[in-house]
């Protein structure tokens, strides 16, 4: 069963957002078509004067992982915010902010993914001292606590556990340490979540 596509400006709570997400991920995992009505000529105009997104979504700048496309959705539904390596820098902070608190989006979603290139960079940089020129080294000074982290559990599959570390960690910012975030998580008008997605089968794994 497919759950209707929302409205562009449809008002939706944080639990009714995460389930569209799953439910479009399930879509896209199972080889469904791109929905029309959340792409076309009527959608576009519908959208022309105002956004109403029903997430925001922090997530890497990979070519692989186009969220529209993993979550199923289209126009006007997801305000992204992406990087190499999914990191919350200052200009994130405020566009997360902005999602949130101007747009109203009910849901945060901190999206990593399997052997991600930014987090592999910066495991070598804990195990091999490895040096990256130009704003590389300091693009993935972020991910390095993660890694340091993650290898104090041991070596084994130490990307991956560094790619649900460094989600968590920027989870546990948003929820804790982040002022203006504060009040619609108490009032339950907001929900942050963690998720991984899998290169090789197409499927999100929320951290609920």
């Amino acid at each position: 069963m497919t759950t209707p596509a929302t409205s562009a400006g449809q008002r939706v709570t944080p639990d009714e957002a995460l389930a569209l997400l799953k439910e479009g991920n399930r879509h896209f995992v199972s080889g469904g078509a791109p929905r029309p009505q959340l792409l076309g000529a009527e959608r576009r105009a519908a959208l022309a004067q105002e956004q109403r997104p029903f997430c925001v979504l922090v997530g890497c700048s990979d070519s692989r992982v186009s969220p529209e496309l993993l979550f199923g959705r289209g126009l006007g539904d997801l305000f992204i915010v992406r990087n190499a390596g999914n990191v919350v820098d200052l200009a994130a902070m405020g566009s997360i902010e902005y999602g949130v608190a101007v747009l109203g989006a009910p849901l945060v979603v901190v999206l990593g993914h399997e052997r991600c290139g930014a987090v592999g960079a910066a495991v070598s940089v804990v195990e091999q001292c490895t040096e990256y020129p130009g704003s590389i080294g300091q693009m993935i000074e972020p991910i390095l606590p993660a890694v340091i982290r993650a290898k104090q559990e041991g070596d084994h599959d130490l990307l991956d556990r560094s790619v649900r570390h460094n989600v968590r960690r920027i989870v546990d910012r948003l929820r804790n340490t982040e002022q203006m975030l504060q009040e619609p998580l108490r009032d339950g008008r907001l929900k942050i979540v963690g998720a991984r997605y899998d290169l090789d089968d197409g499927v999100v794994e929320f951290f609920e």
